[in-house]
């Protein structure tokens, strides 16, 4: 059960003063041996601090092994709005979910259960982050553009990738919880992981929830097409297979919006999370169907231009 973490995590970062170094604390308290790497980004609104936590694995990559790794990135614009929203905003649930998945792989490696592939954790810690005009609501901005977060939350490393975003500000998911997207790699939307489909049921106790993907959505931030929010930005920056975890609301709330994280929901996304890093690593979970998509690939081609924010065509044309 990983609800201490979050309730912990949740304390801790609902701070002003709150940044990478302070994670870093909460981590070593658990184990002072634990992988913790924190990195300040300036941008033109502000910094932002990265924070990377290693765990390793049994037969983990890092220690010479052939274990897969899998990569689960907390997306987020901030924890915070500051001054112009007090407290701690629904877009850090992100965050939050990544650290506290974080903690906990390091407690149970401690107490002998050690996974077997090695697993990233990767995110961003800023309190003072400012908003962005979006339909139907708000969304969290950040102080650094979303090429400068891949830059520093996607590794070549990750063989596959779990992108955790609060996804509230929709009227097409509207379930409290969490869904899970089709998975996204280059350029091509496949189909829903039957793998994963199951560990959802396993963990959350309930039927799968799916939020739905459109071609706008898995292109990058800043072509001006409409995006659904920044759940699959990582899949612009890598070949791995990607699949966005969504925390999930009935009703449409803000990114900025204050006391809109729900521990419970969060801690069921921790614990999906985690048990897609065990079966992963074991080889027992696949992302994709890779016949499939080679099958797709020679059908229709390659779709990485997808990837990029393409070509301008006039309007005469």
């Amino acid at each position: 059960m990983s609800l201490k973490h979050v309730m912990e995590l949740y304390e801790v970062m609902d701070s002003m003063y709150v940044n990478g170094e302070v994670m870093k604390e909460y981590l070593h308290n658990i184990n002072p041996a634990a992988d913790v790497v924190v990195k300040t980004i300036k941008g033109e609104n502000g910094s932002t601090d990265f924070v990377r936590v290693l765990v390793k694995g049994k037969n983990g990559k890092s220690s010479g092994g052939h274990a897969p790794t899998l990569g689960i990135i907390g997306r987020l614009g901030g924890i915070g709005a500051r001054p112009e929203m007090t407290g701690f905003v629904s877009d850090g649930d992100g965050a939050l979910a990544c650290m506290a998945g974080a903690a906990k792989a390091i407690d149970m490696a401690l107490k002998g259960d050690q996974l077997e592939g090695d697993v990233i954790f990767s995110t961003h810690i800023c309190p003072t982050a400012p908003t962005l005009p979006h339909e139907p609501v708000p969304f969290m901005n950040s102080p650094v553009d979303i090429s400068v977060m891949n830059e520093n939350e996607v590794e070549e490393t990750m063989d596959a990738i779990l992108s955790i975003d609060t996804t509230k500000g929709n009227q097409v998911c509207n379930h409290k919880g969490f869904a899970i997207t089709p998975t996204v790699k280059e350029g091509y939307i496949l189909k829903i992981s039957d793998d994963l489909l199951q560990i959802y049921t396993q963990s959350a106790g309930i039927a799968p929830v799916v939020l739905p993907l459109t071609m706008q959505d898995i292109t990058p931030y800043g072509n001006g097409l409409f995006h659904i929010n920044s759940i699959l930005q990582p899949a612009v920056a890598t070949s791995s297979p990607v699949v966005g975890v969504a925390i999930t609301t009935e009703s449409i709330v803000a990114g900025c919006a204050t006391g809109a994280t729900h521990v419970t929901d969060v801690e069921n996304v921790v614990r999906f999370v985690l048990e897609v890093a065990k079966t992963y690593g074991a080889h027992k979970c696949s992302f994709f169907d890779e016949k499939q998509f080679t099958h797709m690939k020679n059908l229709y081609g390659s779709m990485k231009h997808l990837q990029t924010k393409g070509n301008e065509v006039p309007a005469h044309e």
